[in-house]
């Protein structure tokens, strides 16, 4: 791995998309608080102004809290605006690349929805992690191939990069998949669509045994 440090295992809180940046900062510093480990910025609007403007000021707000701020799909963002790296799906772009651009200091991430083999050819190219999913159904992609948990279990003896589950996990179901060796789970819907979210990133950090003090 060319990055200095493991990429943090815990919640990996992936953002909504929202023109409304004030709020948008409030949510993702409510997650933080409820200890959150990483966070992801996704957005995929047209709005390069406003996708600059929220990637830079996440950086900043994640910076103050310890925890890394990766740009989903998107490395010249990411690289613009300063963040702690790139997630990288199938079409954009490789890690090689990213690495090139971004430096050994910064965070590669790589999808690879439900395939050892690519997972095997990220970690080889030098990503810094790799997610599998989706391992339950989804929201925010409700059309995505389902993941078997035992793939968890395959990549666990097959790889040595921190592992990130995807895909439909709330607090009931997360146990499972911690249990087969995920060290990341990456949640949207559950955490942004609590009423309160610094107490659902509480739930998710109770089960990493990592609940933040008060």
């Amino acid at each position: 791995m060319s990055a200095a440090t493991l990429f943090p295992g815990g919640l990996y809180a992936i953002t909504v998309e929202t023109a409304d940046t004030a709020r948008l900062l409030e949510q993702v510093a409510a997650a933080l608080a409820g200890g959150a480990a990483a966070v992801q910025y996704r957005d995929k609007s047209a709005d390069v102004a406003r996708r600059h403007e929220q990637a830079s000021e996440l950086a900043a707000l994640c910076r103050r809290h310890g925890a890394p701020l990766i740009v989903n799909d998107d490395l010249r963002l990411a690289d613009l605006a300063d963040a702690d790296g790139v997630h990288l799906g199938r079409t954009d772009g490789s890690v090689r690349e990213a690495r090139i651009v971004l430096g050994p200091g910064k965070f590669i991430g790589a999808s690879c929805y439900q395939s050892l083999d690519l997972a095997r050819a990220a970690e080889a190219a030098g990503a810094d992690y790799v997610a599998f999913g989706s391992f339950f159904p989804s929201q925010t992609k409700p059309g995505a191939a389902h993941a078997p948990i035992g793939l968890l279990h395959a990549a666990r003896d097959a790889l040595r990069v921190p592992l990130v589950a995807i895909g439909g996990i709330a607090p009931d179901n997360a146990a499972a998949l911690l249990d087969a060796g995920a060290d990341s789970l990456a949640v949207l819907s559950a955490v942004f669509g609590a009423p309160d979210i610094r107490a659902a990133a509480r739930a998710f950090n109770l089960l990493f045994e990592t609940e933040p003090e008060d």
